[in-house]
Parts: C-alpha cells; structure tokens; sequence
C-alpha cells in the first residue's frame, strides 16, 4: 500500500512553486489510507450450512440471507446459539445474495436471477417481486438509498424500486477495487467484503475513495475449518450499541470484533 496519492503529489508540487508549506500535511493526511486489523471481543455458534451473503441488525434482531441453489434462505437469527428464530426457505431456482430494510421494507437480492424481492420487515410476508438489471451481490441502506454491489468496483444508490440514483468507483489511491461483495453501512461510511480475500474496506459514499482496510486474516483459525468452510462475508452492525460482527460463508463462529490500528 502506497501512504500517499497523486492528489498529495500535486499538492506538493503546487506547495514548491507558491513558496507556502501551511497546508502539505493536511492534503497528505487526507489521503492517507488506514490500516486496521481485528480483535475478538467475543464468539457465538454459526450454522455451517449457512452460505452467508447478507447480514445486519434491525429493531435489536439479526438477519441474514444466504445463497446457493437449494439452500437459499432468510432468517431472524438467535445469536446465542445461531439458529434461525423465523425462516424464509427460497425455491431452487433462486440463488439469494444481499439484504436489507429499509422504511419497513424487507428487500432481498438474487445473483443471476434478475429479480429482487419485497417483504414486510415486521411480518416477513412477501409483497412484491422486481425486476433487478444486473447482478446481486451486496446490499445496505444508508437510511435514504439502497446500496448495492455487483461483484465489480461500482456502487449503485438506488431508490426503492431498485432505480439508480447515483453510481460511485470504489478507489484505493486511484486504483478501482473490484469484487465488492457484502456491504454495510456504518457511522457514515461504507464496509465492503472483498470476495475471496481477507480485506474489508472502509470507503466513503460521496466519494468511493477507500479511506481505510481492514485485515481479517487468521480470525477463523485453522482447526476450525472443514472443507466445507468458505470464504470471510458478512458484516453486521448493531447501531443500539456499536458492536461489529463478522463471519464467512459456511463458517461455524459469528465473531465480534473491534478494529485495531496498525
């Protein structure tokens, strides 16, 4: 990871030609990625059959949507012992990915289906079915805009209709960062998963600049690992108390961490 960026550079060479060095620290600090790593802070059972691809918080209850043909659900889930309390079983013609609610909305996106779905957040009773463009990946809310991902470097505000408001490239020091998979609104920011890897990262809406990573190597230890056991995806956040949980897909811990600075 390179500290600074080309907005950095020009700032210095601006700075040499005007003779004034008052504002170098504050246009590279700006632009500095940061780099965090995890700590636990506690453990909880997570069901090994459970392909996550969605996961947060709403109204005190964790929800979570997984995939796979034949295996595709959505379900309020104890955290206690990582059962499912309430349960939406899919057909095997859909591959369920990211979730989120919205002004007592529940909507759920399919991979390669092309359809996305409406439920009441409150009752679970289905409501509508959309007609959805591209690929479902990820998806959050930042309480105005559904946000999705798409597996590729672009992040889509869209409207409740699934209508695209605004698009944005998610950058690290100018570079595109691509497959963007779960997501998760926080304190204002964006925490993506980035599929297939051990990264997380922090980025800002307004800008898709990638303000800092997260390293999540080693949080699910080897002896816990089957053949079965898949790749780092899920992020949820409780904004009752601020705690941060994560998992993978086929995972049997659900951990909360807390981030440390390198």
């Amino acid at each position: 990871m390179r500290p600074w960026s080309g907005i950095c550079h020009l700032s210095l060479a601006l700075i040499l030609l005007s003779g004034s060095v008052g504002t170098l620290s504050v246009a590279c600090a700006s632009s500095r990625v940061r780099e965090y790593r995890v700590e636990v802070v506690n453990e909880y059972p997570h069901d090994t059959k459970a392909y996550t691809q969605g996961l947060f918080f709403h109204d005190g209850s964790m929800y979570e949507s997984t995939g796979t043909y034949g295996g595709s659900s959505f379900r309020r889930v104890d955290i206690a012992t990582g059962k499912p309390l309430e349960k939406i079983d899919f057909s095997d013609k859909y591959f369920i990915e990211g979730s989120s609610v919205l002004d007592g909305k529940l909507y759920i996106l399919t991979w390669t289906g092309r359809v996305a779905f409406i439920y009441d957040a409150a009752s679970l009773e289905y409501q509508a079915t959309y007609s959805y463009p591209r690929e479902g990946w990820g998806l959050t809310t930042d309480g105005k805009s559904l946000i999705a991902s798409d597996g590729s470097a672009t992040l889509y505000f869209m409207d409740t209709a699934f209508g695209v408001r605004r698009r944005v490239t998610a950058r690290m020091n100018g570079r595109p960062m691509r497959f963007l998979n779960e997501l998760e609104y926080i304190d204002g920011k964006i925490w993506a998963n980035v599929y297939t890897s051990d990264l997380i990262l922090i980025i800002d809406p307004d800008t898709g600049n990638v303000e800092a990573t997260v390293d999540v190597s080693g949080l699910l230890p080897a002896r816990l690992r089957t053949p079965d056991t898949d790749v780092l995806n899920g992020i949820a956040w409780n904004p009752d108390d601020g705690r941060i949980y994560l998992t993978g897909k086929n995972w049997p811990r659900l951990y909360e961490i807390r981030l440390v600075e390198k």
